[in-house]
């Protein structure tokens, strides 16, 4: 009698029959994700080619696909917020935290190469640089950090200048929640709610006593602490992404001019001192006292 508990000896599993196999006149997996252009979308172009170049590539090829989802739901999230839809757009941000923890990790995977790898193919990348990356530009201004000189680096692409153009106009996630406060009762001052969304946010006092009632206040719908919550956490995910991308250079080409022609870690050590909602931070200094 054949023992339960043995493992099995079988090491292929059948196929069943009910198991599509001809795709002639079907879609397929590799069809519906457009498999054909991905996979080929990566030319390393050191010579002779460096085996490394290629996780140099697929890391910030996989990151701006992340990016290219969070922008999308960033962009929902605000137009769900513009519509009074908290629960919705809180669902799109819970998204976006998840995608921000996942970019953070794969800094891990970047890690892996060591600085001699890395100078074995870097004179290859030329002017090239992560600073240009439009949709890295784009989250930055949806969550307030506006820049208009930003634009001189992607005059030379349209497509990119024109999105980036349209962001910095555009109210920010913040403005939009800030509108959603004003609506449900808080008294934002007007001159915040008719800001010039094109600037830079600056810390504003006055919204941190309407943060202070939201936190402290029994009566509290619990949407809007949660929103407030969540905006937190997403600014902490990208100062744990910033920090994480600085070490990351660090680790691999030490105090080196970057290729873009930044000063390298100095100046991503900089952008660690930026902030979205200085708020929803400065409150907790005031809460309870």
């Amino acid at each position: 009698m054949e023992n339960p508990a043995a493992p099995s000896s079988r090491s292929v599993r059948p196929l069943e029959e009910s198991v599509r196999t001809d795709f002639s006149q079907a879609m397929s997996y590799g069809g519906y994700l457009d498999l054909d252009r991905l996979l080929t979308a990566q030319h390393p172009l050191s010579k002779p080619e460096h085996h490394d170049e290629m996780l140099f590539i697929i890391q910030h090829q996989t990151s701006e696909l992340w990016l290219k989802l969070v922008l999308h739901e960033l962009l929902e999230a605000r137009r769900l917020l513009g519509a009074d839809n908290l629960g919705k757009a809180l669902k799109c941000i819970a998204r976006v935290k998840a995608i921000q923890r996942t970019m953070t990790e794969q800094w891990s995977v970047l890690g892996t190469l060591t600085p001699r790898e890395y100078s074995e193919f870097r004179g290859f990348l030329g002017s090239s640089s992560g600073f240009q990356s439009y949709q890295y530009r784009g989250v930055e201004f949806l969550l307030g950090n506006k820049n208009r000189d930003m634009l001189r680096v992607f005059e030379s692409d349209p497509v990119a200048h024109a999105q980036l153009s349209t962001l910095l106009e555009e109210p920010t996630l913040y403005d939009a929640f800030l509108a959603v406060l004003a609506r449900a009762g808080y008294a934002v001052p007007a001159e915040i709610l008719e800001r010039d969304p094109s600037e830079p946010w600056t810390f504003q006092q006055a919204l941190v006593p309407i943060f202070r009632d939201i936190y402290e206040s029994e009566a509290t719908t619990w949407g809007l602490y949660e929103a407030c919550e969540d905006l937190v956490d997403i600014e902490d995910n990208f100062h744990a992404w910033r920090f994480r991308h600085m070490r990351t250079v660090q680790r691999t080409i030490g105090f080196k001019v970057g290729t873009g022609g930044s000063s390298g870690v100095d100046f991503l050590k900089r952008a660690l001192d930026l902030t979205f909602f200085p708020e929803l931070y400065a409150v907790r200094t005031e809460i309870g006292n």
